[in-house]
Protein backbone atom coordinates (compact mmCIF):
# COMPACT_ATOMS: atom_id res chain seq x y z
CA UNK A 1 0.00 0.00 0.00
CA UNK A 2 1.58 3.49 -0.90
CA UNK A 3 1.70 5.88 1.80
CA UNK A 4 0.21 9.13 1.55
CA UNK A 5 2.98 11.76 1.04
CA UNK A 6 1.12 15.49 0.37
CA UNK A 7 -1.80 16.00 0.42
CA UNK A 8 -3.94 18.44 -1.06
CA UNK A 9 -7.68 20.48 0.08
CA UNK A 10 -9.62 21.96 -2.43
CA UNK A 11 -11.50 24.87 -0.34
CA UNK A 12 -10.34 26.29 2.50
CA UNK A 13 -13.80 26.69 4.63
CA UNK A 14 -15.40 25.51 7.38
CA UNK A 15 -14.32 22.18 6.80
CA UNK A 16 -11.76 21.61 4.58
CA UNK A 17 -9.45 24.27 6.68
CA UNK A 18 -9.85 22.93 10.63
CA UNK A 19 -9.89 19.62 8.82
CA UNK A 20 -6.53 19.47 6.70
CA UNK A 21 -4.93 21.95 9.74
CA UNK A 22 -5.36 19.41 12.31
CA UNK A 23 -4.13 16.54 9.81
CA UNK A 24 -0.98 18.61 9.38
CA UNK A 25 -0.39 19.03 12.98
CA UNK A 26 -0.72 15.41 14.23
CA UNK A 27 1.06 14.44 10.35
CA UNK A 28 4.26 16.25 10.50
CA UNK A 29 5.57 13.96 7.73
CA UNK A 30 2.81 14.66 5.37
CA UNK A 31 2.70 17.81 3.57
CA UNK A 32 -0.70 19.48 3.57
CA UNK A 33 -1.43 22.47 1.01
CA UNK A 34 -5.10 24.04 1.29
CA UNK A 35 -5.89 25.76 -2.23
CA UNK A 36 -8.59 27.88 -2.63
CA UNK A 37 -9.32 30.61 -5.76
CA UNK A 38 -10.76 33.00 -3.30
CA UNK A 39 -7.73 35.27 -2.93
CA UNK A 40 -9.03 37.62 -0.09
CA UNK A 41 -9.74 33.89 2.39
CA UNK A 42 -6.40 32.38 1.40
CA UNK A 43 -4.45 35.74 2.39
CA UNK A 44 -6.40 35.98 6.13
CA UNK A 45 -5.34 32.13 6.38
CA UNK A 46 -1.50 33.48 5.81
CA UNK A 47 -2.23 36.06 7.59
CA UNK A 48 0.96 37.29 10.17
CA UNK A 49 -1.38 38.14 12.93
CA UNK A 50 -3.05 34.65 12.09
CA UNK A 51 -6.45 36.98 11.50
CA UNK A 52 -8.17 33.90 9.98
CA UNK A 53 -11.50 33.78 8.19
CA UNK A 54 -12.84 31.12 10.73
CA UNK A 55 -13.07 31.56 14.32
CA UNK A 56 -13.57 28.49 15.81
CA UNK A 57 -11.58 27.76 19.33
CA UNK A 58 -8.48 26.29 18.93
CA UNK A 59 -7.85 26.45 15.33
CA UNK A 60 -5.37 29.67 15.63
CA UNK A 61 -3.00 27.36 17.96
CA UNK A 62 -3.27 24.84 15.36
CA UNK A 63 -2.14 26.26 12.46
CA UNK A 64 0.64 28.72 14.68
CA UNK A 65 2.40 25.20 14.87
CA UNK A 66 1.84 23.80 11.51
CA UNK A 67 1.97 26.99 9.30
CA UNK A 68 4.73 27.33 7.05
CA UNK A 69 6.28 23.72 8.50
CA UNK A 70 4.00 20.99 6.79
CA UNK A 71 1.07 22.88 6.53
CA UNK A 72 0.62 25.88 3.72
CA UNK A 73 -2.13 27.97 2.19
CA UNK A 74 -2.39 28.84 -1.72
CA UNK A 75 -4.52 29.91 -5.10
CA UNK A 76 -2.41 27.60 -6.93
CA UNK A 77 -5.35 25.14 -7.42
CA UNK A 78 -3.34 23.23 -10.14
CA UNK A 79 0.13 22.68 -8.76
CA UNK A 80 -1.79 21.48 -5.61
CA UNK A 81 -3.39 18.90 -7.79
CA UNK A 82 -0.11 17.69 -9.40
CA UNK A 83 1.47 17.11 -5.86
CA UNK A 84 -0.94 15.74 -3.86
CA UNK A 85 -0.65 12.13 -3.08
CA UNK A 86 -4.67 12.21 -1.98
CA UNK A 87 -7.05 15.43 -2.82
CA UNK A 88 -10.14 16.59 -0.50
CA UNK A 89 -12.62 17.88 -2.32
CA UNK A 90 -14.35 20.10 0.25
CA UNK A 91 -16.34 22.70 -1.67
CA UNK A 92 -19.40 24.44 -0.52
CA UNK A 93 -22.30 22.43 -1.55
CA UNK A 94 -25.69 24.41 -1.10
CA UNK A 95 -29.66 24.45 -1.24
CA UNK A 96 -30.45 24.70 -5.12
CA UNK A 97 -31.97 27.92 -5.50
CA UNK A 98 -33.39 27.78 -9.03
CA UNK A 99 -34.43 24.93 -11.54
CA UNK A 100 -34.80 20.89 -10.90
CA UNK A 101 -34.83 20.45 -7.66
CA UNK A 102 -34.91 24.39 -6.27
CA UNK A 103 -35.26 24.61 -2.20
CA UNK A 104 -34.54 20.95 -1.87
CA UNK A 105 -31.55 19.56 -3.87
CA UNK A 106 -28.04 20.14 -3.53
CA UNK A 107 -26.53 22.41 -5.81
CA UNK A 108 -23.26 20.18 -6.82
CA UNK A 109 -21.75 23.03 -9.17
CA UNK A 110 -18.55 23.49 -7.27
CA UNK A 111 -18.26 19.20 -6.84
CA UNK A 112 -18.32 19.22 -10.70
CA UNK A 113 -16.03 21.86 -10.95
CA UNK A 114 -13.36 20.91 -8.73
CA UNK A 115 -13.64 17.38 -10.07
CA UNK A 116 -12.83 18.65 -13.28
CA UNK A 117 -10.86 20.88 -12.21
CA UNK A 118 -8.61 17.47 -10.58
CA UNK A 119 -8.86 15.48 -13.98
CA UNK A 120 -7.54 18.18 -16.05
CA UNK A 121 -4.79 18.56 -14.22
CA UNK A 122 -3.74 15.44 -12.88
CA UNK A 123 -0.60 13.86 -14.53
CA UNK A 124 -0.50 10.54 -12.38
CA UNK A 125 -2.75 8.45 -10.26
CA UNK A 126 -4.83 10.32 -7.18
CA UNK A 127 -6.83 8.98 -4.35
CA UNK A 128 -10.11 11.79 -4.72
CA UNK A 129 -11.80 12.00 -1.13
CA UNK A 130 -15.10 13.50 -0.91
CA UNK A 131 -15.08 16.00 2.11
CA UNK A 132 -18.15 18.08 1.61
CA UNK A 133 -22.03 17.08 2.03
CA UNK A 134 -23.16 14.93 -0.64
CA UNK A 135 -26.01 13.26 -1.91
CA UNK A 136 -26.26 9.55 -1.86
CA UNK A 137 -24.48 8.10 -5.31
CA UNK A 138 -22.35 11.36 -6.02
CA UNK A 139 -19.12 9.50 -6.38
CA UNK A 140 -20.55 7.60 -9.23
CA UNK A 141 -20.74 11.41 -11.19
CA UNK A 142 -17.44 12.23 -10.02
CA UNK A 143 -15.96 9.08 -11.08
CA UNK A 144 -17.66 9.52 -14.81
CA UNK A 145 -16.30 12.87 -15.17
CA UNK A 146 -13.08 11.58 -13.91
CA UNK A 147 -12.87 8.79 -15.82
CA UNK A 148 -13.80 10.50 -19.15
CA UNK A 149 -11.26 13.19 -18.72
CA UNK A 150 -8.38 12.12 -17.45
CA UNK A 151 -4.48 11.74 -19.09
CA UNK A 152 -3.21 8.57 -19.77
CA UNK A 153 -1.29 6.63 -16.66
CA UNK A 154 -3.80 8.89 -14.25
CA UNK A 155 -6.58 6.71 -12.45
CA UNK A 156 -8.46 7.62 -9.83
CA UNK A 157 -9.60 5.97 -6.79
CA UNK A 158 -12.75 7.43 -4.50
CA UNK A 159 -13.36 7.89 -1.16
CA UNK A 160 -16.32 9.31 0.90
CA UNK A 161 -15.12 10.98 3.88
CA UNK A 162 -17.61 12.68 5.71
CA UNK A 163 -17.32 15.41 8.02
CA UNK A 164 -19.37 15.20 11.65
CA UNK A 165 -17.48 18.14 13.33
CA UNK A 166 -19.76 20.48 15.35
CA UNK A 167 -18.85 24.07 15.13
CA UNK A 168 -17.95 25.58 18.56
CA UNK A 169 -16.16 22.08 19.66
CA UNK A 170 -14.52 21.71 15.82
CA UNK A 171 -10.92 21.20 16.93
CA UNK A 172 -12.18 19.27 19.80
CA UNK A 173 -14.26 16.95 17.50
CA UNK A 174 -10.88 16.65 15.41
CA UNK A 175 -8.68 15.50 17.81
CA UNK A 176 -10.61 13.24 19.19
CA UNK A 177 -13.65 11.81 17.19
CA UNK A 178 -16.59 9.52 18.23
CA UNK A 179 -15.52 7.99 14.55
CA UNK A 180 -14.16 8.31 11.42
CA UNK A 181 -16.00 7.44 8.52
CA UNK A 182 -14.34 6.06 5.38
CA UNK A 183 -16.33 5.03 2.35
CA UNK A 184 -14.92 2.87 -0.82
CA UNK A 185 -15.88 0.46 -3.53
CA UNK A 186 -15.81 -2.80 -2.11
CA UNK A 187 -12.78 -3.58 -5.24
CA UNK A 188 -9.38 -4.77 -3.77
CA UNK A 189 -8.26 -1.26 -5.56
CA UNK A 190 -11.18 0.85 -2.82
CA UNK A 191 -10.30 -1.27 0.10
CA UNK A 192 -5.95 0.08 -0.98
CA UNK A 193 -6.98 3.71 -1.29
CA UNK A 194 -9.02 3.43 2.08
CA UNK A 195 -6.61 1.89 3.79
CA UNK A 196 -4.01 4.68 2.53
CA UNK A 197 -6.62 7.41 4.14
CA UNK A 198 -7.21 5.28 7.14
CA UNK A 199 -3.40 5.40 7.95
CA UNK A 200 -3.51 8.94 7.64
CA UNK A 201 -5.70 9.43 10.57
CA UNK A 202 -4.35 6.35 12.51
CA UNK A 203 -1.64 9.02 13.58
CA UNK A 204 -4.16 9.92 16.12
CA UNK A 205 -6.97 8.47 15.91
CA UNK A 206 -7.69 4.56 17.63
CA UNK A 207 -7.89 2.28 14.92
CA UNK A 208 -11.05 0.83 16.44
CA UNK A 209 -12.69 4.27 15.95
CA UNK A 210 -12.36 4.35 11.87
CA UNK A 211 -15.16 2.45 10.28
CA UNK A 212 -14.76 1.83 7.09
CA UNK A 213 -17.83 0.81 4.52
CA UNK A 214 -19.49 1.06 1.40
CA UNK A 215 -19.41 4.20 -0.66
CA UNK A 216 -22.83 4.91 -0.76
CA UNK A 217 -23.55 3.71 3.10
CA UNK A 218 -20.85 6.39 3.88
CA UNK A 219 -23.01 9.37 1.70
CA UNK A 220 -25.81 8.35 2.92
CA UNK A 221 -24.23 8.40 7.16
CA UNK A 222 -23.31 11.81 7.00
CA UNK A 223 -27.28 13.23 5.62
CA UNK A 224 -28.75 10.31 8.22
CA UNK A 225 -26.77 11.46 11.17
CA UNK A 226 -27.58 15.78 10.45
CA UNK A 227 -31.31 14.87 10.26
CA UNK A 228 -31.04 12.38 13.15
CA UNK A 229 -29.93 15.08 15.26
CA UNK A 230 -31.98 17.77 13.72
CA UNK A 231 -34.65 15.34 14.62
CA UNK A 232 -34.37 15.57 18.01
CA UNK A 233 -34.46 19.17 18.28
CA UNK A 234 -37.48 19.45 16.19
CA UNK A 235 -39.11 16.86 18.63
CA UNK A 236 -38.04 18.72 22.26
CA UNK A 237 -38.66 22.45 20.53
CA UNK A 238 -42.52 20.60 19.53
CA UNK A 239 -42.65 19.64 23.42
CA UNK A 240 -41.40 23.58 24.31
CA UNK A 241 -44.94 24.88 22.39
CA UNK A 242 -47.12 22.20 24.53
CA UNK A 243 -44.97 23.55 27.99
CA UNK A 244 -45.82 26.77 27.06
CA UNK A 245 -49.51 26.21 26.84
CA UNK A 246 -49.88 23.70 29.84
CA UNK A 247 -47.31 25.51 32.44
CA UNK A 248 -44.93 23.16 32.28
CA UNK A 249 -41.14 23.45 32.34
CA UNK A 250 -39.19 22.28 29.03
CA UNK A 251 -35.74 22.09 30.85
CA UNK A 252 -37.93 20.20 33.63
CA UNK A 253 -39.14 17.81 31.03
CA UNK A 254 -35.88 17.29 28.79
CA UNK A 255 -33.56 16.73 32.07
CA UNK A 256 -36.34 14.10 33.05
CA UNK A 257 -36.77 11.87 29.28
CA UNK A 258 -32.67 12.46 28.73
CA UNK A 259 -31.69 10.29 32.31
CA UNK A 260 -33.66 7.34 29.83
CA UNK A 261 -30.38 6.04 28.78
CA UNK A 262 -32.25 4.75 25.50
CA UNK A 263 -32.67 8.75 24.83
CA UNK A 264 -30.17 10.24 26.34
CA UNK A 265 -29.50 14.10 27.07
CA UNK A 266 -27.30 15.53 23.92
CA UNK A 267 -29.82 17.72 21.66
CA UNK A 268 -32.78 18.10 23.87
CA UNK A 269 -32.21 21.77 24.71
CA UNK A 270 -34.89 23.78 23.22
CA UNK A 271 -34.44 26.93 21.56
CA UNK A 272 -35.50 29.29 18.94
CA UNK A 273 -34.82 26.73 16.09
CA UNK A 274 -31.84 25.44 15.13
CA UNK A 275 -29.44 27.03 11.90
CA UNK A 276 -25.76 26.29 10.73
CA UNK A 277 -24.72 25.29 7.44
CA UNK A 278 -25.88 21.05 7.65
CA UNK A 279 -29.16 20.60 9.15
CA UNK A 280 -31.82 22.11 7.03
CA UNK A 281 -30.03 21.74 4.32
CA UNK A 282 -28.76 17.84 4.82
CA UNK A 283 -32.68 16.98 5.83
CA UNK A 284 -33.77 19.06 2.20
CA UNK A 285 -30.92 16.86 0.62
CA UNK A 286 -32.49 13.94 2.05
CA UNK A 287 -36.36 14.87 1.15
CA UNK A 288 -35.19 15.06 -2.59
CA UNK A 289 -33.63 11.99 -2.62
CA UNK A 290 -36.28 10.10 -1.17
CA UNK A 291 -39.23 12.05 -3.98
CA UNK A 292 -36.26 10.58 -6.17
CA UNK A 293 -37.14 7.62 -5.14
CA UNK A 294 -40.98 7.69 -5.29
CA UNK A 295 -40.58 7.58 -1.01
CA UNK A 296 -43.56 10.06 -0.69
CA UNK A 297 -44.39 9.34 2.78
CA UNK A 298 -40.26 8.76 4.32
CA UNK A 299 -40.04 12.45 2.15
CA UNK A 300 -42.93 13.96 4.25
CA UNK A 301 -41.81 12.64 7.26
CA UNK A 302 -38.26 14.85 6.93
CA UNK A 303 -39.64 17.50 5.69
CA UNK A 304 -41.60 18.28 8.89
CA UNK A 305 -38.53 17.98 10.93
CA UNK A 306 -37.67 21.61 9.08
CA UNK A 307 -41.78 23.04 9.18
CA UNK A 308 -41.30 22.67 12.96
CA UNK A 309 -38.41 24.54 13.03
CA UNK A 310 -39.79 27.22 10.66
CA UNK A 311 -42.81 27.07 12.76
CA UNK A 312 -40.56 27.26 16.37
CA UNK A 313 -39.12 30.65 14.39
CA UNK A 314 -42.09 32.00 13.55
CA UNK A 315 -43.94 31.51 17.12
CA UNK A 316 -41.04 33.15 19.09
CA UNK A 317 -41.06 36.27 16.89
CA UNK A 318 -45.09 36.00 17.51
CA UNK A 319 -44.94 35.99 21.23
CA UNK A 320 -42.57 38.62 21.63
CA UNK A 321 -45.41 41.00 19.58
CA UNK A 322 -47.98 39.39 21.50
CA UNK A 323 -46.45 40.24 24.56
CA UNK A 324 -45.55 43.87 24.05
CA UNK A 325 -48.87 44.66 23.40
CA UNK A 326 -49.76 43.11 20.16
CA UNK A 327 -47.46 45.81 18.35
CA UNK A 328 -43.92 46.67 18.00
CA UNK A 329 -44.26 49.32 15.46
CA UNK A 330 -41.41 51.66 16.20
CA UNK A 331 -39.97 50.14 19.14
CA UNK A 332 -36.52 49.30 19.77
CA UNK A 333 -35.65 45.53 19.95
CA UNK A 334 -32.21 44.36 21.31
CA UNK A 335 -31.31 41.51 19.22
CA UNK A 336 -28.35 39.79 21.50
CA UNK A 337 -26.46 37.26 18.98
CA UNK A 338 -26.49 36.87 15.23
CA UNK A 339 -24.60 33.58 14.46
CA UNK A 340 -26.38 30.28 14.73
CA UNK A 341 -25.00 29.08 17.84
CA UNK A 342 -22.47 30.09 20.46
CA UNK A 343 -18.18 29.78 19.61
CA UNK A 344 -18.50 30.53 16.25
CA UNK A 345 -18.98 32.97 13.42
CA UNK A 346 -21.12 31.31 11.01
CA UNK A 347 -24.70 32.97 10.32
CA UNK A 348 -26.24 30.14 8.08
CA UNK A 349 -29.72 29.68 8.76
CA UNK A 350 -29.35 31.33 11.62
CA UNK A 351 -32.65 32.23 13.84
CA UNK A 352 -31.59 35.24 14.36
CA UNK A 353 -32.25 36.17 10.60
CA UNK A 354 -35.49 35.12 10.78
CA UNK A 355 -36.52 36.89 14.03
CA UNK A 356 -35.18 40.32 12.84
CA UNK A 357 -36.81 39.69 9.36
CA UNK A 358 -39.99 39.34 11.17
CA UNK A 359 -39.44 42.24 13.41
CA UNK A 360 -38.50 44.64 10.22
CA UNK A 361 -42.06 43.82 8.68
CA UNK A 362 -43.48 44.37 11.90
CA UNK A 363 -42.04 47.85 11.34
CA UNK A 364 -39.67 47.75 14.62
CA UNK A 365 -36.34 49.02 15.56
CA UNK A 366 -33.76 46.53 15.65
CA UNK A 367 -30.69 46.83 17.61
CA UNK A 368 -28.19 44.25 16.93
CA UNK A 369 -24.90 42.45 18.60
CA UNK A 370 -22.48 40.00 18.31
CA UNK A 371 -19.40 39.27 19.79
CA UNK A 372 -18.08 37.74 16.54
CA UNK A 373 -20.21 38.01 13.49
CA UNK A 374 -18.47 40.62 11.02
CA UNK A 375 -21.21 43.41 10.35
CA UNK A 376 -20.11 43.18 6.37
CA UNK A 377 -21.80 39.43 7.17
CA UNK A 378 -25.27 40.68 9.18
CA UNK A 379 -25.39 42.92 6.00
CA UNK A 380 -25.44 40.31 3.62
CA UNK A 381 -28.07 37.84 5.69
CA UNK A 382 -30.57 40.69 5.96
CA UNK A 383 -30.47 41.71 2.51
CA UNK A 384 -31.01 38.03 1.60
CA UNK A 385 -33.31 37.67 3.72
CA UNK A 386 -35.30 40.89 2.59
CA UNK A 387 -34.20 40.56 -1.30
CA UNK A 388 -37.02 43.11 -2.10
CA UNK A 389 -35.48 45.65 0.57
CA UNK A 390 -32.79 48.03 -0.46
CA UNK A 391 -29.92 47.93 2.02
CA UNK A 392 -29.96 51.20 2.74
CA UNK A 393 -34.34 51.17 3.95
CA UNK A 394 -32.64 48.08 6.11
CA UNK A 395 -30.06 50.36 7.71
CA UNK A 396 -32.57 52.35 8.40
CA UNK A 397 -34.50 49.91 10.86
CA UNK A 398 -31.29 48.27 12.03
CA UNK A 399 -28.20 49.10 13.83
CA UNK A 400 -25.14 46.86 15.17
CA UNK A 401 -24.04 48.58 18.26
CA UNK A 402 -20.05 47.44 20.08
CA UNK A 403 -21.78 45.40 23.14
CA UNK A 404 -24.47 44.19 24.68
CA UNK A 405 -25.20 46.94 27.13
CA UNK A 406 -24.95 49.44 23.84
CA UNK A 407 -27.01 47.11 22.01
CA UNK A 408 -29.85 47.14 24.88
CA UNK A 409 -29.92 51.02 25.62
CA UNK A 410 -33.31 52.64 25.16
CA UNK A 411 -34.71 48.84 23.77
CA UNK A 412 -38.17 47.98 24.91
CA UNK A 413 -36.76 44.57 24.59
CA UNK A 414 -34.42 41.97 24.82
CA UNK A 415 -33.73 38.62 22.79
CA UNK A 416 -31.46 36.22 23.32
CA UNK A 417 -31.05 34.67 19.82
CA UNK A 418 -27.64 33.22 20.48
CA UNK A 419 -26.48 31.63 23.87
CA UNK A 420 -22.83 33.39 23.83
CA UNK A 421 -21.93 33.03 27.57
CA UNK A 422 -20.84 36.63 28.00
CA UNK A 423 -24.99 36.98 28.18
CA UNK A 424 -25.10 35.74 31.34
CA UNK A 425 -22.56 37.57 33.24
CA UNK A 426 -23.70 41.36 31.33
CA UNK A 427 -24.54 43.94 34.05
CA UNK A 428 -28.42 43.17 33.56
CA UNK A 429 -29.01 46.14 36.42
CA UNK A 430 -26.87 48.50 33.76
CA UNK A 431 -29.18 46.71 31.22
CA UNK A 432 -32.36 47.26 33.19
CA UNK A 433 -31.50 50.87 33.92
CA UNK A 434 -30.96 51.99 30.36
CA UNK A 435 -33.82 50.28 29.10
CA UNK A 436 -37.61 51.37 28.29
CA UNK A 437 -40.35 50.11 30.97
CA UNK A 438 -41.66 48.16 31.12
CA UNK A 439 -38.41 46.29 30.08
CA UNK A 440 -38.95 42.77 28.35
CA UNK A 441 -36.57 39.82 27.91
CA UNK A 442 -37.36 37.03 25.69
CA UNK A 443 -34.59 33.97 26.20
CA UNK A 444 -34.82 31.63 23.20
CA UNK A 445 -31.61 29.87 24.43
CA UNK A 446 -32.56 29.02 28.02
CA UNK A 447 -29.30 30.83 28.74
CA UNK A 448 -30.24 33.58 31.77
CA UNK A 449 -31.64 32.86 35.35
CA UNK A 450 -35.41 34.25 35.09
CA UNK A 451 -35.75 34.44 38.21
CA UNK A 452 -32.60 36.89 38.67
CA UNK A 453 -33.60 39.14 36.23
CA UNK A 454 -37.53 39.28 37.37
CA UNK A 455 -35.77 40.40 41.08
CA UNK A 456 -34.39 43.43 39.20
CA UNK A 457 -37.22 44.26 37.34
CA UNK A 458 -37.89 42.55 34.31
CA UNK A 459 -40.76 41.13 32.62
CA UNK A 460 -38.69 37.73 31.68
CA UNK A 461 -40.33 35.34 29.21
CA UNK A 462 -38.43 31.99 28.88
CA UNK A 463 -38.95 29.37 25.49
CA UNK A 464 -40.61 26.38 26.53
CA UNK A 465 -41.89 27.89 29.89
CA UNK A 466 -45.36 28.12 30.92
CA UNK A 467 -46.35 30.97 33.05
CA UNK A 468 -48.84 28.67 34.89
CA UNK A 469 -48.22 27.61 38.47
Amino acid sequence: MPRVKQICCIGAGYVGGPTCAVIALKCPHIRVTIVDLNQARIDAWNSPDFNLPIYEPGLEDVVRKARGRNLFFSTDVDKGIRDADLIFVSVNTPTKKSGVGAGFAADLNYVELATRRIAATATSSKIVVEKSTVPCRTAESMRTILDANSKPNARFDILSNPEFLAEGTAIDDLFAPDRVLIGSLQTQEGKTACAALSEVYQNWVPKERILTVGLWSSELSKLAANAMLAQRISSINALSAICEATGANIAEVAHSIGQDSRIGPKFLRASVGFGGSCFQKDILNLVYLSESLNLKEVAEYWKQVVTMNEYQKRRFSKRVVDTLFNTITGKRIAVLGFAFKADTGDTRESAAITLIRDFQQEKALINVYDPQVESNQIWADLTEASPDMPLAAIQRQVFICPSALEACKNAEAVIIATEWAEFKTIDWQAVYAGMNKPAFVFDGRLLVDANKLRSIGFKVTVIGRGERL
